[in-house]
């Protein structure tokens, strides 16, 4: 009776290292792919499309609902203290070193993310990814360097949109509807963000597009290695759930580190 959950927790530990092991030879072997040619321009294009354009709408709306929340919000904390003048510097740090980059990661990852991971599954599953080895087809080069280099691009620029739109929601909110000067708003805003508040969230922005892309493609490409994954299309959908839900608990994680480290 000792022994056993001993075995299992050996078991588990080892698994988990051979997975970390896996994962960072397949990062590796993605980035030694972004440089090998002929590079595939048109399906980067097409990548950033799908990653970025595609996620324009859902951006807009998490932003501005999530502006006009921390308007309403902030306001009434403010409201108890006289400071309502503030709002500006409390909407505009909060999501420009917080909020925008991790909702956008998340939001990304969600909708990106899944379909990346799916799709990499299925190719796997049906031996397509096989076949490309079998014709001298680099697999990282061919499927994996454009959609890395899709969502790093897409992913800071979403995020920039984020911010503008989350501030303009704490605007409305704030402004518009609960009568706050709009001349303290702006200079709040102003005089409280500095560059280095910008370069922080430039940089979790990056970071956490990394760790999306990487885990989500990871997963589907190497579904077959993935303890209790399954066969078929049972594996690509468990696969696509551990994708999903690791790669926004990394999110989280390392959105703590980084501002741990960078602030």
């Amino acid at each position: 009776m000792l022994i056993s959950p001993i075995r299992r927790l050996g078991d588990t530990g080892i698994y988990v290292l051979q997975d970390l092991g896996r994962m960072g030879m397949y990062l590796v072997l993605v980035f030694a792919g972004l440089f090998k040619r002929p590079f595939r321009f048109r399906e980067c294009l097409r990548q950033v499309n799908f990653v970025g354009a595609g996620s324009v709408a859902v951006i807009f709306f998490t932003a501005a609902s999530t502006g006009m929340v921390l308007g309403l919000q902030g306001y009434y904390s403010l409201n108890k203290f006289g400071a309502e003048g503030m709002l500006g510097s409390a909407v505009s740090l909060t999501i420009i070193m917080e909020l925008g980059p991790v909702l956008t990661a998340l939001m990304v990852a969600g909708r990106a993310g899944s379909a990346m991971c799916a799709e990499l599954g299925i190719m796997r599953i049906s031996d397509q990814i096989d076949a490309l080895e079998c014709m001298a087809i680099d697999p990282y080069r061919y499927l994996i360097a454009p959609k890395f280099l899709a969502t790093l691009i897409s992913v800071p620029l979403l995020t920039a949109l984020f911010d503008v739109i989350g501030i303009g929601g704490g605007y409305i909110a704030g402004v518009s509807l609960l009568g706050v000067n709009p001349g303290s708003y702006m200079e709040g805003m102003r005089s409280s963000v500095t560059n280095h508040d910008i370069y922080l969230g430039v940089v979790k922005s990056f970071v956490f597009a990394l760790l999306v892309v990487w885990i989500c493609t990871g997963r589907g490409f190497l579904v077959r290695e993935i303890r209790g994954a399954g066969f078929g299309a049972e594996s690509v959908s468990k696969v696509t759930t551990q994708a999903v839900v690791l790669s926004s608990i990394s999110v989280l994680v390392f959105d703590y580190l980084l501002t741990a480290v960078l602030l």
